[in-house]
C-alpha cells in the first residue's frame, strides 16, 4: 500500500533519519555481517535508509525497492549519483518480490509489513530470498500505534489481516526466521535481527 501525504511527511523528516541511524546501530552490533554481501531494503521510500546501511554494512551491492514508483525517483535523487553506485532501484510488491531465491546475505524492512495488505506472503517472499543462515533486520509497528482514534483518521493503513506481537512471531516462525535479538514495547512495535534458517 503507497503512503498518504500525512505518512509522507512522517517518514522524510530528519528525525527519521536520526531514528534509522540509531536502530541500524543496534542492528550492526547484533548481526556484525562482512562486507561485501548482497542486500536488499524492501520499502526504501526516499533512500535515507539504503544510505545508512551502504554506509553501515559496506554491501558489494545493495537493492533498494519500493512500491512506488515516485518514492524511487526521490531515493535516487537523494542518494545522486556518487552514492547509488553500487545501489540497484526497483519498483515492486514486497509480496512478490523480482528476485532469486537465497539472492540475498541481509534484507531490511523499515516499517514495511503493516502497509502490505498480505503480510504474510511478504514475510514468506523475505525467507524465500534470504540464502540460508542470511539476516532480516526488521522494524515494525503494532496496530496500537496506527490505528488508535486519532492516527486511523490520517494515516492510510490496511485495516484487516493486521499483526501485533503474537501473530507476528507465529508468522515469523512459519517463515522459518528465528528471532537473535529483539527490542519489543508489546503494545507499539518492534526492531529485531532475524536468522533465517537452513
Amino acid at each position: 500500500m503507497k503512503l498518504n501525504w500525512a505518512e509522507l511527511l512522517v517518514v522524510n523528516n530528519p528525525s527519521r533519519v536520526v531514528q534509522q541511524r540509531l536502530e541500524i546501530g543496534w542492528m550492526k552490533k547484533q548481526a556484525n555481517l562482512p562486507a561485501g554481501g548482497s542486500f536488499l531494503e524492501i520499502g526504501c521510500g526516499r533512500g535515507a535508509g539504503a544510505s545508512i546501511i551502504r554506509s553501515r554494512f559496506s554491501p558489494r551491492l545493495l537493492y533498494a525497492m519500493d512500491l512506488d514508483h515516485l518514492m524511487i525517483g526521490r531515493a535516487i535523487r537523494y542518494l545522486g549519483l556518487r552514492e547509488s553506485r553500487n545501489i540497484c532501484f526497483c519498483v515492486a510488491d514486497a509480496a512478490d518480490l523480482p528476485y532469486p531465491d537465497g539472492a540475498f546475505d541481509a534484507v531490511f524492512g523499515f516499517g514495511v509489513l503493516h502497509h502490505v495488505p498480505d503480510w504474510q506472503a511478504a514475510l514468506a517472499e523475505v525467507a524465500r530470498v534470504l540464502k540460508p543462515r542470511g539476516t532480516y533486520f526488521l522494524e515494525e509497528l503494532y496496530p496500537s500505534l496506527y490505528q488508535n482514534f486519532i492516527t486511523r483518521h490520517i494515516l492510510l493503513h490496511p485495516t484487516e489481516n493486521r499483526f501485533g506481537s503474537r501473530e507476528l512471531k507465529k508468522a515469523l516462525d512459519k517463515a522459518n526466521l528465528s528471532v537473535k535479538s529483539s527490542l519489543e514495547l508489546n503494545d507499539f512495535g518492534i526492531l529485531a535481527v532475524l536468522r533465517k534458517q537452513c
